[in-house]
């Protein structure tokens, strides 16, 4: 049984709130959890209750500031997504790494970060700007392409990303591209495109259509292999 509630915690000088779930023995290696372009919804804390059950501790800060999107409001979390101010989030994850590293119940002094969606691409820009504070990445169907991509400089962690192969929102070619150049730079990063697959295809709650659970099975088991090699 894990415990699991939400908080708050101080982000570069505002408040925060999140999701935080420890597993049954208390402690573990911490996890931050990024949300779709939904919200901090009933997924994305399931998720945090799945991986504390993996024995991580798993925070999903609240990016929306309490605002939701049902999963039949695409033109809503779209409205969210794109009104999130980058420095709020960028500070609501700073500060929910710093809270983490603060917990008695994280061991280690660097966390992993798992996002899905638009929290994989936010994973990967959190990973670039804390550096060895984070030692592992997974992001789900989701990386910063093109103009949204960060200074890649400061991106020290492990990564392990899993993409969809039919993925509008975040096209292969493009995802394979960018592991090319981060390779190129010296980066451990490594992209799988799982076959037949549609975006958001391990999400859990299917509001695309696109749920697979042979794969999402295949990603989660190598994602958790992963974070526990790493962490």
């Amino acid at each position: 049984m894990t415990d699991a509630s939400m908080i708050s915690f101080p982000a570069n000088g505002h408040e925060a709130n999140g999701y935080l779930a420890t597993p049954d023995g208390g402690s573990g290696p911490g996890l931050l959890v990024v949300q779709e372009w939904w919200g901090l919804d009933p997924a994305i804390k399931a998720t945090c209750d799945r991986l504390a059950g993996e024995g991580f501790v798993a925070l999903a800060p609240d990016l929306y500031h309490g605002d939701i999107a049902e999963h039949t409001e695409m033109d809503k979390a779209a409205e969210l997504m794109n009104s999130l101010p980058p420095d709020r989030a960028a500070a609501d994850m700073g500060g929910a790494i710093d809270h983490l590293l603060s917990l008695d119940a994280v061991e280690g002094d660097a966390v992993g970060v798992v996002g899905f969606c638009m929290g994989g691409l936010l994973s990967l820009m959190i990973a670039s700007g804390q550096g060895d504070r984070v030692a592992a990445v997974v992001p789900f169907y989701g990386a910063p392409l093109g103009e949204a991509e960060p200074d890649w400089s400061g991106l020290t962690a492990k990564v392990a990303g899993h993409f969809a192969e039919n993925d509008d929102f975040f096209p292969p070619d493009a995802v394979k591209d960018l592991e090319s150049r981060l390779q190129a730079m010296g980066k451990d990063v490594t992209f799988t495109v799982h076959p037949g697959t549609g975006h958001a295809f391990a999400s859990g709650h299917n509001a695309l259509g696109t749920q697979d659970d042979e794969a999402s099975a295949t990603a989660y088991t190598e994602a958790l292999a992963f974070l526990r090699a790493n962490l």
